[in-house]
């Protein structure tokens, strides 16, 4: 029984995936198919597609739930985390855009609750779903984190330029905007020079947006990785190394996950309150 067992510890050691194999397995998506160019639009990330929808629908279920047991009493925990959450995002939008936030300063809030939301799904164990996979004998790429696929976040910031034209549009005008596009900031005896760096503008604003966001859940994500190899190490440091090193990762990344939700949050009242002033 002795021999059986080492010898089936031993197959175990041989294929068991080094750790650049470890790396991108993990970093590997559940999608429709295989990439095999940069850019391939036809790709659909299932896995991030999901975990977006599932969070966003847990956070409209959590300011509902915070809605529907609010009191104009003494608040509890939940409720007064909400009112701090509402508050500072009114606070914020009524300094930044001046004009109708009827629909700006809600979606603000969904902003910053969504983000927040995908951010911290980086807490989960990194081998939560692989294991489970492999218990039931699936081997599949699955990423949780949305915000650490560069194509969630460009979806974003694409919904951010979506909005920032519409604006511009609504209290400009067509005319306004035209002009604006061709005449700012040079003169209209430059058009083609204004074309031109105000459409870099917009490209620059929504790559930077969406690409601040993901390279940073990106890096989290992937040190998160390094640090879950060090319990490979059949030694004492490496368990010891792997418990401290994610522990005080884990509470730094705290930080992170709702320092990038507020920058995120911020950028698109910034973009949007451009859109309702001229130069």
């Amino acid at each position: 029984m002795a021999n059986e067992l080492a010898e089936a510890a031993g197959h175990a050691a041989e294929h068991a995936p080094t750790a650049s194999e470890y790396i991108v397995h993990h970093l590997g998506h559940l999608s429709t198919h295989h990439q095999e160019k940069i850019v391939d639009f036809s790709i659909i990330n299932m896995d991030t597609i999901f975990w977006s929808v599932f969070v966003g629908v847990l956070g409209c279920f959590l300011m509902w739930l915070a809605a529907r047991k609010a009191t104009s009493g003494v608040p509890g925990r939940f409720q007064a985390f909400v009112e701090m959450v509402v508050e500072m995002v009114e606070d914020q939008s009524k300094s930044i855009v001046h004009g109708d936030r009827s629909f700006i300063a809600p979606l603000a809030l969904t902003v910053f609750v969504w983000v927040a939301l995908m951010n911290s799904l980086d807490f989960l164990p990194v081998d939560l779903f692989s294991s489970i996979f492999r218990l039931i004998g699936i081997d599949i790429h699955h990423r949780v984190v949305p915000t650490a696929d560069l194509n969630g976040t460009l979806g974003m910031s694409l919904g951010v330029l979506a909005l920032m034209i519409y604006y511009s549009l609504k209290i400009k005008g067509l005319g306004g905007w035209l002009h604006e596009l061709f005449a700012a900031p040079f003169g209209i005896w430059l058009a083609p020079f204004n074309l031109l760096l105000n459409l870099i503008e917009y490209a620059a604003k929504t790559v930077s947006l969406g690409m601040r966001l993901f390279g940073n859940m990106y890096a989290g994500e992937l040190l998160f990785l390094l640090i879950a190899l060090l319990g490979s190490m059949a030694t004492a440091f490496g368990f010891i190394g792997q418990v401290i090193a994610g522990s005080m990762w884990a509470i730094f990344h705290i930080l992170i996950v709702f320092l990038q939700a507020f920058i995120f949050m911020m950028l698109t009242l910034v973009y949007i309150g451009q859109a309702h002033e001229g130069h």
